[in-house]
C-alpha cells in the first residue's frame, strides 16, 4: 500500500481486513465439516443466543435469513420467533445435523440452503426482513463485495456479530508460548469503518458474556475447547495439555474452567433506511 494516508478518510480499511486474513496459516483453517460435531456441543455452553436476541427487532411477522447457520443453534430458536427461516451454510455437515433437529421437532418455516456466504446473491434467496450473519463473518473476503449483497437482500435490519477483542484470551497465551500466533482475524472496529466508509452508519453492541466454558475433563478441554488440533504437531499437543492442566481450575460444579476462558462477541447492526 504505497499511497500516503493524510486523514483518517484516506486509510482503506477493506484493504487493512483482507490483509490480516491472508496472513492465516493454511493449517490454522478449520474444516467445518470435521469440526461439525464438537462445535454443536461448545456452542451450547453460554448465553449468547439469548444475549444477541435480547438486541435484535424480532417479531412473529418478520422473514429472516441465517448465514453461516451451522448446525442451527441459533436457526432454530429463532424460527420460533418470526416468520421463516432461510438457513444458508456452506458445510453439509452442519446441513445434515441441523436437518436432523428440524425433522426431530417436525420444524416447518425453516428452508435450507447448502451456500458459502460469499457467493449468497438475492437472486439466490430473495430478500427477507432480517438478515443474520451470527459467528460467521470473521473470514470472509471480499468483504465490501459481500456487505453490498447481505444489504441488498436485507428489507429491514443487518446484524452481524464478531470476535471481541478478547475472544482469544486464554487461547492467546498458549500459543505464543509456542511460538504460534492466532490472530488471524481483523478486530471489529475494521468492519465499522468499513461500513462508515459505505454510507452505512451501524450500532456497535457488546453482548456481554458471562459465562465459562467448563469441561469434565483435560481431554474434553482439548477436544472441545477452541483448538485447532489438526494444526499441533505431538510435541505441541503434549504442551497443550500440560498447560491445560496448569490452568484449568475446578469449579463448584465439579468442572474444569478458566476464568479468560469465556466468548467475548460484538454485534453490529443496522437499520435499513
Amino acid at each position: 500500500m504505497n499511497k500516503t494516508i493524510k486523514s483518517p478518510e484516506d486509510i482503506d480499511w477493506e484493504y487493512f481486513w483482507e490483509e490480516k486474513l491472508k496472513s492465516q496459516e493454511n493449517t490454522f483453517k478449520k474444516d467445518w465439516n470435521k469440526e461439525a460435531p464438537h462445535f454443536a456441543k461448545r456452542v451450547k455452553q453460554d448465553e449468547y443466543m439469548e444475549n444477541l436476541f435480547n438486541k435484535m427487532r424480532i417479531d412473529s411477522e418478520l422473514t429472516a435469513i441465517d448465514l453461516g447457520c451451522g448446525e442451527g443453534s441459533i436457526t432454530i430458536p429463532l424460527s420460533k420467533l418470526v416468520k421463516n427461516v432461510t438457513a444458508v451454510d456452506s458445510s453439509e455437515k452442519m446441513l445434515e445435523i441441523l436437518e436432523e433437529k428440524i425433522n426431530k421437532e417436525n420444524i416447518e418455516n425453516i428452508t435450507i440452503i447448502n451456500e458459502t456466504i460469499e457467493d449468497v446473491s438475492i437472486e439466490k434467496v430473495k430478500k427477507h426482513d432480517i438478515v443474520l450473519a451470527s459467528r460467521s463473518f470473521n473470514g470472509i473476503v471480499p468483504i465490501i463485495e459481500a456487505i453490498k449483497k447481505i444489504n441488498e437482500i436485507a428489507n429491514k435490519y443487518v446484524y452481524i456479530t464478531l470476535f471481541g477483542p478478547n475472544n482469544w484470551k486464554f487461547e492467546r497465551d498458549f500459543y505464543k508460548s509456542i511460538g504460534k500466533n492466532n490472530d488471524h482475524f481483523a478486530p471489529y472496529y475494521y468492519l465499522f469503518n468499513i461500513l462508515v466508509s459505505m454510507g452505512i452508519n451501524p450500532n456497535v453492541e457488546n453482548l456481554e458474556i458471562q459465562k465459562k466454558r467448563s469441561y469434565e475433563s483435560v481431554h474434553d478441554a482439548m477436544e472441545n475447547g477452541k483448538w485447532n488440533l489438526d494444526s499441533f504437531n505431538e510435541d505441541e499437543k503434549i504442551k497443550l495439555r500440560s498447560y491445560l492442566k496448569k490452568n484449568l481450575i475446578i469449579n463448584e460444579d465439579g468442572r474444569l474452567e478458566h476464568p479468560d476462558d469465556k466468548a467475548d462477541w460484538v454485534l453490529i447492526w443496522w437499520k435499513k433506511e
